[in-house]
């Protein structure tokens, strides 16, 4: 009988060969994601990714149609749902499946659908493109088709190629551009490569004649220097930095808002370019005040409105970003977190959500209190909100410091971090906090930790530069404010660290983007989110699109009771919002607060409680580890038998972990939440599932070798009784005695299997399950002699 892969070989390749596809524009066995990451306790793997039968090209970075093989009994539109599927994905027009002999096309420019004796032709289908796209014009058809740069390379030494959410924003960007739209929009989540995508946008306009002068305009210098010289370094002398003065005689420029706007002291520096002077401006992180009305940067796109302008963000569609809608319009393409993690080029996350008492419960000064300068504190409840901003409690941040700290000793102490804070003086309390807290490690490493703010200037930004290193060390931990929140690509990061209240989804967004970004040389493949200030709230947001793999919430009590229910904190008026888009990057000054210093409030870490996604991925609930454990085991095997039955088969018990795997449960993370590390993993999923008594591994040997009580002697003695029955029987057939004997030991006696006298029932379930062994020898004595029982 032939195999789909038979069917390929002998019927579908000949038939797309005929119609006139060579080979170098036919892909077979396609993957085009990557499979998303699995978190499981500590550890992780990767579901398959997407993969196509075949991938149809036109041109060699021009795909037109996707197609799905079954084998050639089967019916030829079988394939047909899986093929719309990845083409709706791929963004293609065309979608096939065969069966080898009869093809059924599903044709996107009309929405027909069509039974096929031979497949398009390459030719065929480019014309239907140019006609449903309005490609009308021959070279802006032939310019659409321009081949990327592939002088770009991974880090490994590989060309670097676009993804295919990457192709398709390259493409739709040049269309547009081509066919004329004056304002384009691009929404791509952070660490999708915008900036790549933007290079490969310019390079195919550029080389084509289409856009001879481009501005890159961006809001901070980091935007500006890590392009130049990873990216746009394949455009040689063309590219320039303007600084100071408006240098003519390049092509591609690259600018800050805050060099070229107006400002109380000078004009404009972009008013001395006329016009009409660029052809293309790319707008970088275009959220963050370039199309808000009366906004200085605003002034600078208007005045350069003959220029086809390409806005890249980021920031979904909401209410604080609705200016950059209203100026660029719709995006021509959306690729959100939540997808990027599905097809697995973004790292997932945990939530690991703290709850200071203070922050519970709120902070009520005594009456006339004075702070640390003798100042009277108002009267009130002061809330999460309020804290580093009105009231500052340093026993808070130290407290903080001392919980990060453990819980980087019992993960990675030299795990990347970023530490956000409210303010810069914040951000320098808890940098001395935690220098307090790991001098274990600060004598041998003074920069273990490290501010990042203004203030620190080249000094901070030295530390920043190591810190995005991969292959630096030092520094570990970077506190901040908001000098970090966009633009700061950082691969190694593993913790980033929310101890400022975040009232922005867009903000929120931004600050998680830090540790989206994937680096498997080191291991990188998932991050951790720890909240101290209820910033987590936004994953409640319904325009938030990535959900974390799990949540822990610990609550800080002087008292030590554990709480049991979740803790909505600081709900009511909340800040953290984005920065004043005018506000020069360079001089970037935080608004002095007047604080009131207060010392000696007791803060304790207490409880943990534990936020887990079901296995769909997509809900959150609030449960303990162990209960959501129990929950799944119990979908899986609604009895205790069901998983013994399953569990002694070696085969069926890695299935067994492989289902729990997928359903977020790692046996190392069962044991750590149980405090039960020498109990066998069986016996604990038993304990955790059905309250069933738990034994250590050795307490079973000496049960199996000495006889532990009544219960244990009948069973083994109608175990023996069993056993013996079975060896005579198979001395008088043609049943191999080794393999009943290894099946039975292994059943009774291994010390990874669960011993049935565990069980409530155990001595019913002990007697039922050796009598089931015993029927099934007879009966395999029944298939191969005619020996009378």
């Amino acid at each position: 009988m032939l195999t789909e892969a038979d069917t390929c070989r002998k019927y579908v390749l000949p038939k797309l060969y005929a119609a006139g596809w060579s080979d170098d524009q036919i892909s077979e066995q396609k993957y085009f994601t990557d499979g998303r990451i699995v978190v499981t306790g500590r550890r992780h793997f990767r579901k398959p990714g997407k993969k196509a039968d075949y991938l149809l090209n036109y041109r060699p970075d021009y795909r037109l149609a996707v197609v799905e093989a079954k084998v050639s009994y089967k019916n030829p539109a079988d394939g047909l749902q899986q093929a719309m599927e990845y083409a709706e994905i791929l963004g293609l027009r065309f979608a096939y499946s065969t069966n080898g002999h009869g093809i059924v096309e599903h044709d996107y420019t009309t929405g027909g659908q069509q039974v096929l004796d031979i497949f398009p032709s390459p030719d065929e289908l480019w014309r239907r493109v140019r006609a449903a796209e309005g490609l009308a014009d021959d070279k802006a058809a032939e310019d659409l088709l321009f081949p990327f740069n592939r002088e770009l390379r991974n880090p490994d030494g590989s060309i670097k190629t676009p993804r295919y959410f990457q192709e398709i924003a390259i493409h739709r960007a040049v269309q547009a551009v081509l066919q004329g739209k004056p304002r384009i929009l691009i929404t791509m989540a952070t660490g999708t490569g915008k900036t790549f995508v933007a290079v490969q946008i310019v390079w195919k306009l550029w080389k084509t004649g289409h856009k001879g002068r481009i501005l890159y305009l961006v809001d901070r210098n980091i935007l500006v220097d890590q392009p130049l010289v990873r990216e746009f370094n394949i455009f040689g002398g063309a590219v320039w930095k303007i600084q100071g003065e408006a240098k003519k005689g390049r092509e591609i420029y690259f600018a800050l808002y805050q060099a070229l706007a107006e400002d109380e002291s000078r004009l404009g520096l972009y008013k001395e370019y006329p016009p009409d002077y660029f052809d293309l401006i790319i707008v970088d992180e275009c959220h963050r005040g370039s199309a808000t009305d009366q906004s200085r940067w605003r002034r600078i796109l208007e005045y350069f409105d003959a220029a086809t302008q390409i806005g890249m963000t980021a920031t979904p569609r909401r209410e604080e970003t609705r200016d950059t809608y209203g100026y660029f319009g719709n995006p021509i393409y959306t690729y959100p977190l939540s997808q990027g993690i599905e097809d697995g080029f973004l790292a997932p996350y945990r939530v690991h959500r703290i709850v200071p008492s203070v922050d519970a419960t709120g902070w009520r000064p005594e009456r006339d209190q004075l702070d640390r300068f003798g100042r009277e504190i108002p009267n009130g409840v002061y809330e999460t909100k309020d804290f580093e901003r009105v009231v500052s409690l340093l026993s808070r941040t130290e407290v903080v410091a001392q919980h990060l700290t453990a819980y980087l000793k019992r993960t990675d102490r030299f795990a990347k971090t970023m530490v956000f804070c409210v303010d810069q003086e914040h951000a320098e309390d808890m940098r001395a906090a935690l220098h307090k807290a790991n001098e274990d490690l600060t004598q041998q490493y003074p920069h273990y930790v490290a501010r990042v703010t203004v203030d620190e200037g080249k000094v901070g930004r030295g530390h920043l530069d190591d810190f995005v290193d991969p292959e630096r060390d030092m520094p570990v931990i970077l506190t901040t404010s908001k000098l970090l929140n966009t633009g700061v690509d950082a691969p190694t990061c593993r913790n980033i660290v929310l101890f400022k209240p975040i009232g922005s989804i867009v903000e929120f967004k931004q600050i998680i983007g830090r540790g989206t970004r994937l680096y498997p040389d080191k291991d990188k493949l998932w991050f951790t989110i720890l909240d101290y200030a209820g910033a987590t709230r936004l994953f409640a947001d319904p325009n938030f699109d990535g959900e974390p793999e799990r949540i822990t919430e610990e609550r800080i009590y002087p008292s030590g009771e554990e709480q049991g229910s979740p803790v909505i904190v600081g709900e009511g008026p909340s800040y953290g919002g984005e920065e004043d888009e005018d506000v020069p990057v360079s001089d970037w000054q935080e608004q002095p607060h007047r604080k009131y210093y207060v010392d000696g409030v007791e803060v304790r870490i207490t409880a943990e409680i534990v936020y887990e996604l079901d296995s769909s991925g997509k809900q959150q609930r609030v449960v303990k580890y162990t209960d959501y454990t129990a929950e799944q085991v119990r979908r899986l095997y609604p009895t205790p038998a069901e998983l013994r039955t399953e569990w002694m088969d070696a085969e069926h018990r890695g299935a067994i972990q492989q289902a729990l795997a997928e359903r977020g449960i790692d046996f190392s993370a069962l044991v750590e939440a149980t405090n039960q590390p020498d109990a066998d993993p069986f016996d604990l999923l038993i304990h955790v599932a059905w309250n069933a008594p738990l034994r250590t591994r050795r307490e079973r040997a000496e049960s199996v070798s000495g006889g532990k009580g009544k219960t244990f002697g009948t069973c083994t003695r109608l175990r023996l009784a069993a056993f013996s029955m079975i060896c005579w029987i198979n001395t008088q057939t043609m049943v191999s005695r080794s393999s009943m004997i290894s099946r039975f030991l292994k059943f009774h006696l291994s010390p990874s299997a669960e011993p049935l006298w565990k069980s409530p029932v155990s001595l019913e379930e002990s007697i039922t399950c050796d009598l089931q062994l015993l029927s099934f020898s007879l009966s395999c004595t029944d298939r191969h002699s005619n020996t009378n029982r």
